[in-house]
């Protein structure tokens, strides 16, 4: 019963949105997120942490200009997400335009197949979801959510487009035969990982366990790593789906060594992006969660 009743409630959220003009489904899913969040202190404890340690030298004033835009942001994103049923190749460009189009091309022409590394950053559901209407479809590593209905019903709108899944008990197989075939997974590499899964890097000026997926496929494989992410631009009213040029990965025959060197390049990738658009990343995540073995919890 709970798993239908939530079901119900995320469908009815997205068919709601979906049905409104654009505006105002955006305006109702801010206020939302808005509640949602001053209704939740620990996602406030943890996104005034995480500003802090990113930016100590900030003060609470543009903290918090931060965490109202994360909050606009995350809105916005809702709205766009539920609008999915409504976007094709001939409507896209009034909501998003490439920038950068040529990075993931040269990293395609390579002919190994692209990682494109990413993170929640800016409108990251609907970045993908475009580049598959503009012609260029993917595959994406998804975490199945805990109730199974919601999960299909989610991975049924990204899949609108084009794109599609690949689940945590395939991802290996699965992930090495589309490189293979010079696909595309999309990655996104910005959240806390368990101390099996990665390696504690820099980021931010903080010890982070990262996954280390990306580089070991990578240096395997040969994929091109493609940073690409959807942030708002102000000054045209729309998204840019920006690419950055193709990350070199360092290869020095040492492959601990090498994952731990590239797994470093790319979390500063990221980091970059993230103090490029503060207001556009998900800072109620517990991002250094994980510690170091003797170090103290954060959170």
């Amino acid at each position: 019963m709970k798993e239908w009743l939530e079901y119900a409630a995320v469908w009815m959220i997205l068919k709601l949105l979906g049905a409104l003009p654009r505006g105002l489904a955006r305006s109702a899913a801010v206020a939302v997120a808005s509640a949602m969040y001053a209704m939740t202190p620990k996602l406030r404890r943890t996104a005034q942490f995480n500003l802090r340690v990113a930016f100590p030298e900030w003060d609470a004033s543009r903290r918090n200009k931060v965490v109202r835009g994360m909050v606009r942001n995350l809105g916005w994103m809702a709205a766009e997400f539920a609008r999915f049923p409504k976007y094709r190749r001939d409507n896209v460009e009034r909501t998003v335009i490439l920038d950068g189009h040529e990075n993931f091309l040269n990293g395609q022409r390579r002919g190994k197949g692209v990682l494109y590394l990413t993170g929640h950053i800016g409108a990251w559901e609907l970045s993908s979801f475009a580049h598959a209407l503009y012609g260029f479809p993917l595959h994406y590593m998804a975490r199945p959510l805990d109730n199974p209905r919601v999960d299909a019903l989610v991975n049924r709108y990204r899949g609108l487009s084009g794109n599609q899944p690949i689940f945590k008990n395939e991802s290996a197989r699965a992930l090495l035969k589309i490189l293979k075939e010079a696909g595309t997974v999309g990655i996104l590499a910005d959240q806390n990982t368990m101390p099996e899964e990665g390696m504690f890097v820099d980021f931010f000026g903080k010890s982070a366990c990262t996954t280390t997926g990306i580089a070991r496929v990578a240096l395997h494989t040969e994929a091109a790593v493609v940073p690409g992410y959807a942030f708002w631009d102000d000054s045209i009213g729309k998204y840019r789906l920006r690419f950055e040029p193709p990350v070199e990965l360092v290869r020095t025959g040492d492959t601990e060594r090498d994952v731990f060197v590239n797994t470093q390049k790319f979390a500063k990738v990221i980091e970059g992006i993230i103090r490029t658009h503060p207001e556009q990343w998900v800072w109620v995540h517990a991002r250094w969660k994980t510690r170091p073995k003797g170090e103290p919890e954060l959170y």
